[in-house]
């Protein structure tokens, strides 16, 4: 069991509501209140001969916030709905409500705490919630009284996966993230009925270390929930950073045109898991649907999909088959494949990415039929050998790739996730453009409503030509994840490529607001100017791209025009002393700009020979139009399978 939370030096102070006819189960909130290190006011403290509605009053304006026992009682006193009112008008009143009793008439649009199946422990799950609202309601009196549970969440590092992003067109990492699986473009609606926003899960465990099981688990739910076509669910992405900021859910529900918000929270011992979840109704902040699971761990399978079953219901729909897919019923399995999601997402290093790999292999050897792994897996290999390979490990990695990609597809057949790995591989690992085509545009039938198949769809029809289809996923994919710099960055790219170099910066410049930090994008901002002729204002954002196989070949370029060739090769040769052979793709687009065409040329052949990533671009990229025209250039476009 875990402690109560630690006193603070200086406790909060809440003034308590209640009907005398209470007494015996406020006494119980008190001192389980008292117990997280809040102060609380009650009428009880009152001594004798102390008048009262002065004393009374003075608690009441003071309070940090003011906690109303809702029951069947106290909705008839007029003490306890005047107190509740002056609670609720400086905004910062927590309803709570003790016997399932509805609120009266101008109290029921103020989410509410439920406590009438509460036995007293000041460690539940639903009094953590209380204490959680009244933390909220005192950190940031006078606003909408609607409780968002979750504490902000610092912002992930800049990937250093960004270079095999800018190869691979974008794409980002997937595992179980879902959103909007409604029907094809066009289909559908943002502020339906039956669209929801899953907010991630907040670990109660005690131990940080346990965030990826809460956080993979709300992923695995838009899963569920999405592969009902009756249901449209928010993405990931927007979903978190609106968390992050401390919006409630009102706000949520609003910013991203959603008529529900599903909240919960997780928490993990050895062999027990608690699972809390609330539907709450984005207009009015009422609870919909709420329900405590206490399963043994060994059940969060099925409970997962009684989860999403009781989601389902509340908003008359029903959870198909379909939800199965390429899963696994062995709870070993899928907290190893959770412990491999959250590591391969982190993106900080080889140490994380190879032990995502370790993670996905255990989550295979304890049930080889995960079909999810097993895709999983063939991304992970994917990005290991274009990232940190070299030699013979190179073509061993890519071997075990094309092995997990093709085990997930046949394991899974109609498994979107699955076909995506194998699009992945062959457009990013073997160049197979023609071959990529098939099984990146399964995925996306299979898939239409998650924003990152739409994004890696878009970047993909990008690179092969495809401008019309990729506009209609992009923008498909901006609805569904208005706050992902990704998707963004996935948009600007498409603009980039068929030359339209106004709406590219637009785009990029909207990405880069959303994350300062965000890869990549100045490259691009660069590569804008730089062909538009504006050598100066390139060098200038080239500077600013913090990852240097973006930053040097965009220098060398730059400084060659402003500088002289003596500075350009400088540069060049900063480039080759990081990167080697990595960077042959690179090397194309500085001979090509310096006007050495035989280099950039030999530098292509080069390339092709070694499959390097950066080729997936080689179609309409304008950093090469000086060499277009050349017969050796066409002959790598028909090689690859462009042409």
């Amino acid at each position: 069991m875990d402690d109560p939370e630690p006193a603070e030096a200086s406790p909060l102070r809440v003034f308590l509501s209640y009907s005398r006819s209470d007494r015996t189960r406020a006494l119980k909130v008190i001192k389980a209140l008292e117990s997280h290190g809040i102060s609380v006011w009650w009428d009880g403290m009152l001594e004798v001969g102390q008048a009262f509605a002065h004393s009374t009053e003075t608690a009441l304006e003071t309070a940090d916030a003011v906690v109303v026992l809702w029951t069947r009682t106290s909705i008839q006193s007029h003490w306890v709905r005047d107190e509740a009112t002056r609670g609720r008008d400086r905004g910062c009143m927590v309803p709570v409500l003790l016997d399932g009793s509805q609120p009266p008439l101008g109290f029921r649009q103020i989410q509410y705490i439920k406590l009438d199946h509460w036995r007293g422990k000041a460690t539940a799950h639903e009094f953590e919630e209380l204490v959680h609202a009244v933390r909220t309601a005192a950190a940031a009196p006078n606003t909408q009284l609607n409780f968002a549970a979750a504490a902000p969440r610092s912002s992930s590092p800049v990937s250093r996966r960004s270079a095999l992003i800018l190869g691979a067109g974008g794409i980002s990492a997937l595992g179980a993230l879902a959103a909007w699986r409604s029907g094809l473009i066009g289909a559908g609606s943002a502020d339906a009925v039956n669209s929801v926003a899953v907010l991630p899960f907040r670990n109660l465990s005690g131990d940080p270390a346990q965030s990826y099981f809460s956080d993979g688990l709300s992923e695995e739910l838009r899963t569920l929930l999405s592969l009902n076509r009756s249901i449209e669910v928010a993405a990931e992405t927007s979903t978190s950073a609106l968390t992050s900021q401390g919006k409630d859910p009102r706000a949520i529900s609003s910013a991203l045109k959603v008529a529900y918000i599903l909240d919960g929270s997780v928490r993990r011992s050895a062999d027990m898991l608690r699972i809390a979840a609330r539907l709450i109704d984005g207009k009015t902040g009422f609870e919909k649907w709420s329900q405590s699971f206490d399963r043994k761990a060994g059940d969060v399978l099925v409970l997962q999909n009684e989860i999403a079953t009781y989601v389902a219901d509340a908003l008359a729909a029903r959870v198909t088959a379909a939800a199965d897919i390429g899963r696994t019923t062995n709870a070993r399995a899928f907290d190893a494949y959770l412990r491999g999601l959250a590591l391969y997402k982190k993106a900080e290093s080889e140490a994380t990415d190879r032990g995502a790999l370790a993670a996905y292999d255990e989550a295979i050897a304890i049930d080889p039929r995960f079909a999810l792994a097993h895709a999983a897996r063939a991304r992970a290999l994917v990005v290991i050998a274009s990232t940190y390979g070299s030699g013979a490990e190179i073509g061993r990695l890519q071997g075990l790739a094309r092995e997990a990609a093709n085990t997930a597809v046949r394991l899974a057949p109609d498994m979107a996730e699955g076909q995506f790995a194998l699009g992945f591989f062959l457009s990013n690992a073997m160049m197979d453009q023609k071959g990529a085509a098939l099984p990146f545009q399964r995925s996306v039938e299979l898939g239409f409503g998650n924003a990152d198949i739409l994004t890696a769809y878009a970047d993909f029809a990008t690179n092969t030509g495809r401008f019309d289809e990729a506009r209609k996923a992009a923008e498909r994919a901006k609805r569904l994840d208005p706050l992902n710099p990704s998707v963004l960055r996935s948009a600007a790219l498409l603009e980039f490529y068929s030359r339209n170099y106004a709406a590219a910066e637009t785009a990029l410049s909207a990405a880069l607001a959303l994350n300062p930090k965000v890869g990549v994008i100045h490259r691009f901002l660069g590569d804008c100017a730089l062909v538009q002729g504006n050598a100066e204002q390139a060098r200038g954002q080239y500077l600013d791209e913090p990852l240097a196989i973006l930053r040097l070949p965009g220098l060398a370029i730059a400084d060659f025009k402003l500088s002289g060739a003596e500075a350009g090769e400088a540069r060049l040769r900063e480039l080759i002393g990081q990167f080697g052979t990595n960077s042959m793709y690179q090397q194309v687009q500085i001979y090509a700009q310096w006007g050495r065409t035989d280099d950039a040329l030999k530098a292509l052949d080069q390339a092709v020979l070694a499959r390097d990533a950066g080729l997936v671009l080689l179609r309409n990229d304008p950093l090469l139009d000086p060499v277009r025209s050349a017969q050796r250039f066409s002959a790598a476009l028909q090689q690859l399978g462009f042409a």
